[in-house]
């Protein structure tokens, strides 16, 4: 296998499936099948899934909201999606942990580096949830971060398009995919692949950052065996 340790991120809307707002079971068990696929080849599986399709903290901060308050709402939005693939994983016989940035004990384990890499060596999905545990920052911030934490070899942004385009390809019909682009190229080009916080700490670490899409049947496996497959970003 190409990579033994990965770090996949989703984005909370992801799970929407084709609906307006919340969670599809269908897609969650879609993406589980998908990602259980990948640990049954002994790959490492860390996740970081945003809260979009129920809360947004700058949503809220534009409605007259104070952003702090938004922004944790946000972050309890992110453990509602973990403990919903959580739960979507287990259904698959996948063992899997839930980690927070904020304490919640009841529901999940809080975020120890430590803790974490022994469930990935264990063969057990990890799950962050809560993003950085800090106001202000995104969960594209929090899955660069946790993914220099434990060591991953790249991280996966699985979207609904199938890499990095010239523009939006759902807008603009004559859009051309890079299957590769340096870093320095994106911020120069001005392409929106992360917030400037994580690509930036990304770069910084040499954390390569391959974005795909996570909707294609069968994608999620062959990036990791090797295949060419989204746009990759790296040095």
């Amino acid at each position: 296998m190409h990579y033994k340790r990965i770090l996949l991120k989703l984005s909370g809307e992801a799970l929407m499936g084709e609906r307006q707002y919340g969670i599809d079971p269908i897609r969650l068990a879609e993406y589980a099948q998908e990602i259980k696929e990948v640990t049954d080849k002994g790959i490492e599986v860390a996740i970081v899934i945003g809260g979009g399709n129920i809360f947004r903290g700058v949503a809220g901060a534009s409605n007259g909201m104070d952003r702090v308050q938004g922004d944790h709402m946000g972050m309890l939005a992110t453990v509602i999606n973990g403990l919903a693939l959580q739960s979507a994983l287990e259904d698959a016989n996948v063992p899997t942990r839930l980690q927070t940035a904020i304490k919640i004990n009841e529901i999940a384990e809080p975020f120890i580096r430590r803790k974490a890499m022994r469930h990935l060596e264990k063969g057990r999905v990890v799950i962050f949830g809560g993003g950085t545990g800090n106001p202000y920052f995104t969960t594209d911030s929090a899955a660069v971060l946790r993914a220099i934490e434990i060591g991953a070899d790249v991280i996966l942004k699985g979207t609904r398009v199938d890499g990095i385009y010239t523009a939006d390809p759902e807008k603009f019909k004559d859009a051309t995919k890079f299957s590769n682009i340096t870093f320095e190229d994106v911020l120069k080009k001005g392409l929106k692949v992360m917030d400037t916080t994580a690509f930036t700490l990304s770069q910084e670490n040499k954390l390569p950052i391959i974005v795909f899409d996570m909707n294609t049947k069968g994608n999620l496996l062959k990036l990791v065996s090797g295949e060419n497959i989204g746009t990759k970003v790296d040095n």
